[in-house]
């Protein structure tokens, strides 16, 4: 462990002496530097330690990766974390010309971050009272620190939300994904019983997150159950993450980022009441076999757009509400002709 740790710190502590004398070099140069458009322009140095420090960081990590994906495979609420990694390197790919051009400083204090993420970590995977969690959580802590130490805040400034980003795909500790979801389920199963019970010939009674049925004065057996796959979490934290990189990426004022982050939430789980009723409807009035397997998920996939259309009604209601006062302005100009 603490071979690893040395290795990786001395490692990094040479590419940083190696890109001060590059940098210094370049300054020194003829003429001002080439700005840089493309990630193909960066020297052959900065892939050499791109692929050496990722190589050593996922070795260091492979056991708690190996786990991560395998928890993405095995469980559907995660299934989205392949995603996710797509996603921050999009996000970084944005802001691309920026971190090209930058004149990056090594800030040591993110030496000490390494070394404290990386003993965090190996704290959580030996100690009987360690906490899983935790351990997903050190990596991003330290791939943090390396961005740190090796580009200082500058580069900090452009790829915090993208390391930050990976957090939606580290899957929640179970103590708290019940506790989340137990009141989804039970909130889920009280709107379709209300919506349910508007129908004349369906009577609907929730107990907790199962619904009985009677239709026409016959009891349908078996009661309805929202199912832990039914409580909206799966929705809610992919279209959480999706509404953090469409605020982050929108140029909008502040305020209205913050408004459309917190939309997601509600909307979230207004479109999983929507799954439940509607499914609550299946059970009773056409087949119970069209509320299971195929059908469910394709039922789940459907909500997505009408995620996004109330996401994007609500944003362009406040793009039509609130107009800037620069665009005020201009429209009340008025250009007359003079004649002479």
């Amino acid at each position: 462990m603490f071979l690893t740790v040395l290795i990786l710190s001395l490692g990094l502590l040479v590419f940083s002496v190696v890109d001060n004398i590059i940098s210094t070099v370049e300054m020194q140069g003829v003429g001002a530097p080439i700005e840089k458009q493309q990630w193909r322009q960066l020297g052959v140095h900065s892939y050499v330690k791109i692929l050496m420090i990722g190589g050593l960081l996922c070795y260091l990590f492979r056991s708690e990766l190996r786990m991560l994906v395998q928890d993405w495979l095995a469980d559907s609420s995660w299934s989205h974390g392949f995603l996710i990694p797509l996603f921050s390197l999009y996000l970084i790919n944005q802001r691309k010309q920026e971190i090209l051009n930058l004149r990056v400083r090594p800030n040591y204090l993110g030496l000490f971050f390494l070394v404290f993420g990386i003993l965090f970590y190996f704290f959580n995977l030996v100690s009987p009272s360690g906490y899983a969690y935790f351990r997903s959580l050190s990596i991003l802590v330290t791939l943090g620190a390396v961005v740190l130490f090796l580009g200082g805040w500058r580069l900090v400034k452009y790829t915090w939300l993208p390391i930050a980003f990976l957090l939606f795909a580290v899957p929640l500790p179970d103590r708290t994904y019940k506790a989340v979801s137990i009141p989804m389920r039970i909130w889920a199963a009280q709107a379709a019983t209300f919506c349910l019970n508007l129908a004349g010939d369906i009577e609907a009674t929730s107990r907790g997150a199962i619904i009985d049925l009677v239709c026409k004065g016959k009891a349908i057996e078996p009661p309805l159950d929202v199912a832990e796959a039914c409580s909206g979490m799966r929705l809610l934290m992919a279209f959480l993450a999706l509404g953090v990189a469409m605020a982050y990426l929108h140029y909008r004022p502040l305020w209205q980022r913050f408004v459309l982050l917190a939309s997601t939430i509600p909307i979230a789980i207004f479109c999983n009441f929507v799954r439940v009723t509607v499914t609550g409807f299946i059970y009773v009035l056409i087949h119970p076999q069209y509320t299971q397997g195929i059908y469910h998920d394709m039922l789940g996939i459907a909500m997505l757009p009408l995620a996004f259309a109330l996401y994007g009604f609500l944003a362009w209601f406040m793009s039509s509400l609130f107009i800037e006062e620069s665009e005020a302005v201009a429209e009340d100009i008025v250009v007359r002709k003079r004649n002479v």
